[in-house]
């Protein structure tokens, strides 16, 4: 039974990737440093079209690799943006050497291979833990390179108080039993708390098998990743604004980070914030409507400034 069980997540992953190439995009890793200590592996165009289409770069989420948390998206989007779909280090194809594990860390790699692929101006969507790469990206390379930032679902402004609020609503000992679940019921709860209609009576059999193939790797990095988070140590937040124009994007029924969260950093990251909120979904709006959510991204994307 779990052989089978395994036989299916490794099909769908293979299907995933069909997904992938279909728009256009194909896989590859690059070292990002001279020394070679960071190498990222990331899904981008086999052609870029740079006179044609603006560069678009998501960002996933704590969880599995980036073409799980992005499936939705990429065949919708490849037509309008050439796509860059990076693995953030310790998931996916991306390593380091380097002992560092913020998310500022995450957000200087990013912006490494996107200067040893010379994409010089980009829009940028970070979805959860991606969200706060994506605001640090934002950040550090300015609006001069990035020129759109969207924020989904992500908890940049939590506080001390929004993790303790998080633990105990999962009724786990950690956060790391929540984000980094070994057993099924770990993964169950992740489920309910992060979907809005999570699936009825998964067996365990299974539960284990997508544990197995998509948390198993570099559990100990993970960890790790998990404790160098600097966004919610302390007990105000230290959201200061961007300078770009920025969309929120929000389950109206996020359990993971509650929507007062967004309401609260609409007000605090940029004079140009928008809130969209959608409704009937938790903490993975993409995944669950993957069709509102894609119009909601286009149209900020594309509209004017």
């Amino acid at each position: 039974m779990p052989s089978s069980s395994f036989s299916f997540v490794s099909l769908y992953s293979k299907y995933i990737r069909r997904c992938f190439t279909s728009a256009g995009l194909w896989s590859q890793a690059l070292s990002v440093d001279k020394d070679g200590e960071t190498t990222m592996h990331f899904w981008g165009p086999r052609k870029v079209e740079a006179a044609q289409k603006p560069s678009l770069v998501l960002i996933h989420g704590f969880g599995p690799a980036a073409m799980w948390q992005w499936r939705r998206q990429v065949k919708f989007l490849a037509p309008h943006f050439n796509l860059y779909v990076p693995d953030l280090v310790f998931f996916g194809g991306s390593h380091t050497k380097s002992g560092e594990r913020s998310e500022m860390f995450q957000a200087a790699s990013v912006g490494k291979l996107l200067d040893k692929l010379e994409v010089e101006k980009f829009h940028v969507v970070g979805t959860s833990y991606g969200g706060m790469v994506a605001y640090n990206l934002a950040k550090m390379l300015g609006q001069e390179r990035v020129q759109k930032v969207v924020i989904a679902s992500s908890g940049v402004n939590m506080t001390m108080s929004s993790n303790t609020a998080l633990v105990q609503s999962s009724e786990m000992e950690s956060i790391d039993d929540l984000m980094l679940p070994t057993k099924p019921h770990q993964l169950r709860k992740l489920m309910s708390l992060s979907i809005y209609n999570p699936p009825p009576l998964v067996p365990d059999f299974m539960l284990k098998a997508f544990i197995d193939e998509l948390y198993g790797e570099n559990k100990k990095e993970k960890l790790e990743l998990l404790k160098g988070i600097t966004i919610g140590r302390n007990d105000t937040s230290n959201v200061s604004p961007l300078q770009q124009e920025v969309l929120i994007v929000w389950g109206e029924q996020d359990q993971i980070f509650p929507v007062q969260l967004a309401h609260e950093l609409k007000e605090v990251i940029s004079k140009n914030a928008r809130l969209e909120l959608i409704k009937e979904t938790s903490h993975v709006p993409q995944m669950e409507k993957p069709g509102e959510f894609n119009n909601i991204i286009l149209n900020f994307l594309q509209g004017s400034s």
